[in-house]
Protein backbone atom coordinates (compact mmCIF):
# COMPACT_ATOMS: atom_id res chain seq x y z
CA UNK A 1 0.00 0.00 0.00
CA UNK A 2 1.34 3.41 -0.97
CA UNK A 3 1.99 5.58 1.81
CA UNK A 4 1.60 9.63 2.22
CA UNK A 5 3.93 11.85 3.47
CA UNK A 6 3.95 14.99 4.75
CA UNK A 7 6.46 17.21 6.17
CA UNK A 8 7.82 20.59 7.14
CA UNK A 9 11.11 21.69 5.60
CA UNK A 10 12.95 24.77 6.70
CA UNK A 11 15.84 26.26 5.63
CA UNK A 12 18.89 26.54 7.55
CA UNK A 13 20.93 28.15 5.26
CA UNK A 14 19.59 30.51 2.47
CA UNK A 15 18.02 29.65 -0.26
CA UNK A 16 18.73 31.01 -3.98
CA UNK A 17 17.26 30.08 -7.36
CA UNK A 18 18.47 30.20 -10.81
CA UNK A 19 15.20 29.39 -13.60
CA UNK A 20 15.87 29.99 -17.02
CA UNK A 21 14.22 32.86 -18.68
CA UNK A 22 13.82 34.59 -21.51
CA UNK A 23 12.55 38.56 -21.53
CA UNK A 24 13.69 40.57 -24.30
CA UNK A 25 15.93 43.59 -24.08
CA UNK A 26 14.42 47.14 -24.13
CA UNK A 27 14.96 49.78 -26.16
CA UNK A 28 15.02 47.42 -29.42
CA UNK A 29 18.13 45.44 -27.58
CA UNK A 30 19.66 48.29 -26.98
CA UNK A 31 19.06 47.60 -23.32
CA UNK A 32 22.50 47.44 -21.27
CA UNK A 33 23.24 44.14 -19.61
CA UNK A 34 23.40 45.87 -16.28
CA UNK A 35 20.34 47.24 -16.89
CA UNK A 36 18.59 44.01 -18.01
CA UNK A 37 19.50 42.32 -14.95
CA UNK A 38 18.55 45.05 -12.59
CA UNK A 39 15.12 44.91 -14.25
CA UNK A 40 14.39 41.25 -14.50
CA UNK A 41 16.59 39.48 -11.87
CA UNK A 42 13.41 38.44 -10.52
CA UNK A 43 12.27 36.41 -13.39
CA UNK A 44 14.76 33.23 -12.02
CA UNK A 45 12.18 32.88 -9.22
CA UNK A 46 9.59 30.34 -9.44
CA UNK A 47 6.43 31.69 -8.62
CA UNK A 48 2.31 30.98 -9.11
CA UNK A 49 -0.19 33.13 -10.38
CA UNK A 50 -0.43 34.85 -7.31
CA UNK A 51 3.41 35.92 -6.89
CA UNK A 52 4.23 33.83 -4.59
CA UNK A 53 7.27 31.60 -4.84
CA UNK A 54 7.46 27.80 -4.33
CA UNK A 55 9.85 25.03 -4.61
CA UNK A 56 9.02 22.80 -7.77
CA UNK A 57 8.43 19.50 -6.43
CA UNK A 58 11.10 17.89 -8.59
CA UNK A 59 13.72 19.91 -7.17
CA UNK A 60 12.86 18.00 -3.61
CA UNK A 61 12.27 14.86 -5.82
CA UNK A 62 15.91 14.88 -7.47
CA UNK A 63 17.42 15.77 -4.07
CA UNK A 64 15.80 12.88 -2.90
CA UNK A 65 17.59 10.79 -5.96
CA UNK A 66 20.49 12.29 -5.10
CA UNK A 67 20.99 11.44 -1.44
CA UNK A 68 20.13 7.66 -2.28
CA UNK A 69 22.94 7.71 -4.92
CA UNK A 70 25.47 9.30 -2.42
CA UNK A 71 24.61 7.51 0.74
CA UNK A 72 23.90 4.02 -1.25
CA UNK A 73 22.71 2.32 1.54
CA UNK A 74 22.14 -1.75 0.88
CA UNK A 75 18.60 -3.07 1.62
CA UNK A 76 19.01 -5.38 4.70
CA UNK A 77 18.64 -9.19 3.37
CA UNK A 78 18.78 -7.90 -0.38
CA UNK A 79 22.99 -8.64 -0.84
CA UNK A 80 24.46 -5.15 -2.30
CA UNK A 81 21.03 -3.78 -3.44
CA UNK A 82 21.14 -0.73 -2.35
CA UNK A 83 17.87 2.17 -1.79
CA UNK A 84 18.70 4.42 -5.21
CA UNK A 85 16.26 2.45 -7.29
CA UNK A 86 13.66 2.34 -5.13
CA UNK A 87 13.74 6.06 -4.58
CA UNK A 88 14.39 6.82 -8.24
CA UNK A 89 11.31 5.53 -9.02
CA UNK A 90 8.93 4.46 -6.15
CA UNK A 91 8.40 7.74 -4.46
CA UNK A 92 6.40 10.67 -6.49
CA UNK A 93 6.24 14.26 -5.34
CA UNK A 94 3.03 16.56 -7.22
CA UNK A 95 2.64 19.72 -5.46
CA UNK A 96 4.91 22.69 -5.09
CA UNK A 97 6.44 23.73 -1.94
CA UNK A 98 4.59 26.89 -0.82
CA UNK A 99 7.52 29.22 0.83
CA UNK A 100 4.54 32.24 1.79
CA UNK A 101 7.16 34.80 0.29
CA UNK A 102 5.77 36.90 -2.44
CA UNK A 103 8.15 37.75 -5.19
CA UNK A 104 8.84 41.37 -5.00
CA UNK A 105 9.65 40.83 -1.57
CA UNK A 106 12.71 38.21 -2.23
CA UNK A 107 16.50 41.01 -1.70
CA UNK A 108 18.69 40.37 -4.85
CA UNK A 109 22.21 38.77 -4.51
CA UNK A 110 24.81 40.69 -7.20
CA UNK A 111 27.19 38.17 -8.33
CA UNK A 112 30.23 38.39 -10.88
CA UNK A 113 29.96 34.97 -12.70
CA UNK A 114 31.55 33.20 -15.04
CA UNK A 115 29.44 33.87 -18.30
CA UNK A 116 29.04 30.52 -19.64
CA UNK A 117 27.62 29.56 -16.03
CA UNK A 118 30.97 26.71 -15.65
CA UNK A 119 32.86 27.08 -12.53
CA UNK A 120 36.65 28.34 -13.92
CA UNK A 121 35.10 29.85 -17.02
CA UNK A 122 37.40 33.26 -18.55
CA UNK A 123 34.82 36.12 -18.93
CA UNK A 124 32.96 36.89 -15.82
CA UNK A 125 29.65 39.23 -16.08
CA UNK A 126 27.56 40.72 -13.31
CA UNK A 127 24.50 38.71 -12.43
CA UNK A 128 22.06 39.53 -9.92
CA UNK A 129 20.30 36.46 -8.31
CA UNK A 130 17.39 36.32 -5.88
CA UNK A 131 18.18 35.18 -2.05
CA UNK A 132 15.92 34.09 0.28
CA UNK A 133 17.40 33.93 3.97
CA UNK A 134 17.25 31.44 6.11
CA UNK A 135 14.32 30.17 7.80
CA UNK A 136 12.06 29.72 4.80
CA UNK A 137 9.82 26.94 5.29
CA UNK A 138 6.96 25.25 3.38
CA UNK A 139 5.50 21.80 3.27
CA UNK A 140 6.15 18.80 1.71
CA UNK A 141 3.63 16.13 0.38
CA UNK A 142 5.36 12.86 -0.69
CA UNK A 143 4.05 9.83 -1.96
CA UNK A 144 6.32 6.53 -1.24
CA UNK A 145 4.67 3.55 -3.65
CA UNK A 146 7.95 1.27 -3.08
CA UNK A 147 7.11 -0.85 0.28
CA UNK A 148 11.20 -1.34 0.17
CA UNK A 149 10.94 2.08 1.57
CA UNK A 150 9.99 2.18 5.24
CA UNK A 151 9.24 5.00 7.54
CA UNK A 152 12.53 5.12 9.09
CA UNK A 153 14.72 4.62 5.77
CA UNK A 154 12.74 7.37 4.13
CA UNK A 155 12.85 10.42 7.10
CA UNK A 156 17.08 9.16 7.07
CA UNK A 157 17.29 10.03 3.25
CA UNK A 158 15.24 13.50 4.11
CA UNK A 159 17.42 14.75 6.80
CA UNK A 160 20.68 13.74 5.13
CA UNK A 161 18.98 15.17 1.96
CA UNK A 162 18.94 18.44 3.92
CA UNK A 163 22.67 18.58 4.95
CA UNK A 164 24.65 16.82 1.78
CA UNK A 165 22.32 17.70 -1.24
CA UNK A 166 20.10 20.54 -1.03
CA UNK A 167 17.98 22.63 -3.62
CA UNK A 168 18.72 25.62 -5.57
CA UNK A 169 21.37 27.54 -6.74
CA UNK A 170 24.98 26.83 -4.91
CA UNK A 171 23.95 24.21 -2.94
CA UNK A 172 26.07 21.38 -1.29
CA UNK A 173 25.62 18.79 -3.71
CA UNK A 174 27.40 21.70 -6.45
CA UNK A 175 29.85 22.78 -3.97
CA UNK A 176 27.68 25.78 -2.00
CA UNK A 177 26.23 26.25 0.78
CA UNK A 178 22.74 27.33 -0.10
CA UNK A 179 19.65 25.23 0.06
CA UNK A 180 20.39 23.08 3.03
CA UNK A 181 17.46 22.32 5.26
CA UNK A 182 16.01 20.09 8.23
CA UNK A 183 12.87 18.48 8.43
CA UNK A 184 10.28 18.92 10.73
CA UNK A 185 6.62 16.82 11.87
CA UNK A 186 7.29 14.20 9.37
CA UNK A 187 3.91 12.27 9.22
CA UNK A 188 3.61 8.95 7.70
CA UNK A 189 -0.22 7.30 6.57
CA UNK A 190 -1.68 4.67 4.54
CA UNK A 191 -2.59 6.08 1.24
CA UNK A 192 -4.99 4.62 -1.72
CA UNK A 193 -4.92 6.14 -5.13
Amino acid sequence: MAKKVTTTIIGISPYSQSKHYDVPKLDHGKESAKDYESRTWRERLHVDETGEVFIPPMALKNCLSDIARYLSIQIPGKGKATYTKHFEAGVAMYDPIMLGIKKDEVKPEWLFVPSDGKRGGGKRVEKCFPLIPKGWSGDLVAYVLDETITQAVFAQHMTEAGQFIGIGRFRPRNNGFYGRFKIENLKWEEYKY
